[in-house]
């Protein structure tokens, strides 16, 4: 199996938190009829196959592959969390409330006192007597078991672009992806997992404001030096939040129930109105929909025509 990087801040932080642990007991308030019949733990039938599975594994490694954060265990087997819109995977103390019927943290702090973090809907409980949980507010994420040796051959994986921030990611790599879609707007192209795995709705703004792209600009209207520009800024942006914990701007947290402080740097994204940051620009911030996405952008700043 090819070695993922360790360029996420859920895997990298529970990779020191929970490797060697053995999973004792697996809880799930997950149930959706939409998704019976799918390898998914919303349907109880998989839910019981997956829990009878994994009761009795070690955690050997963690890592990340697009937006799926995997936990790989000792019997080749990979949990795989997609997070979706609202989820995220924490890690602590918890405890089943009977009267409440839901889990809670048992210690003060994050885990305990930030609401974003009390959604829980999956539980894998450890020997140690800590648990990861997974809070999802609206229910969206997908959890599915997967043959680690086999992992790269899974449809949830194989899709995938490569991944950004990898060492080995250069412009050749960027370039000749992005241009197969050349009849796209750049913000679409860079939204699509299958070309490139891992850029969000945020990253794809900032990145865009810092290269000074329009949102809309067609991909086969951007010449070499252009795409060298967002290449660079792409990068440059993703290790940034990599750094930066996260963006906290909504629900997401780190495992230990942390806001990340990514939002704190932003220069484009959901700051409709506010003055342009970028030196002698007076322009202010605007905000349009594109492949369904709030785009936050300058008109003046980010020159290269849509048009």
């Amino acid at each position: 199996m090819p070695e993922l990087p360790e360029v996420h801040t859920t895997a990298t932080e529970l990779k020191k938190r929970i490797v060697g642990q053995e999973i004792v007991d697996i809880w799930s308030g997950y149930d959706s009829p939409y998704r019976y019949g799918k390898d998914d733990i919303k349907d109880p039938k998989f839910f019981k196959k997956f829990r009878a599975e994994l009761i009795g594994s070690k955690i050997k490694d963690t890592g990340r592959v697009g937006k799926n954060v995997l936990i790989h265990t000792n019997k080749d087997q990979t949990i795989l969390v997609h997070m979706k819109m609202t989820g995220h995977l924490l890690h602590g103390k918890y405890a089943y409330d009977k009267k409440k019927k839901e889990w809670l943290a048992t210690e003060p702090g994050p885990l305990r006192d930030d609401p974003w973090n009390g959604h829980i809907r999956l539980v894998f409980q450890l020997k140690n007597g800590t648990s990861v949980v997974l809070s999802d507010t609206r229910k969206f994420a997908k959890i599915t078991l997967i043959q680690t040796s086999k992992m790269f051959e899974h449809p949830d994986v194989k899709v995938l672009g490569p991944n950004p921030v990898a060492d080995d990611f250069t412009f050749q790599i960027f370039q000749d992806r992005i241009l197969r879609r050349k009849t796209w707007k750049i913000k679409q192209a860079l939204l699509d997992q299958e070309l490139i795995a891992g850029i969000g709705n945020i990253y794809s703004d900032e990145s865009l404001w810092m290269s000074k792209i329009h949102p809309e600009t067609l991909v086969h209207k951007l010449d070499k030096t252009a795409l060298k520009n967002l290449y660079k800024s792409v990068v440059e942006v993703l290790k940034k939040g990599i750094d930066f914990g996260g963006d906290s701007m909504q629900d997401y947290r780190t495992p230990s129930g942390e806001k990340g402080r990514f939002q704190l740097e932003h220069q484009v994204y959901q700051r409709k109105g506010k003055d342009c940051l970028r030196k002698n620009c007076k322009d202010k911030i605007s905000r349009i929909v594109v492949a369904g996405r709030g785009t936050h952008y300058c008109p003046t700043c980010q020159f290269i025509s849509p048009k």
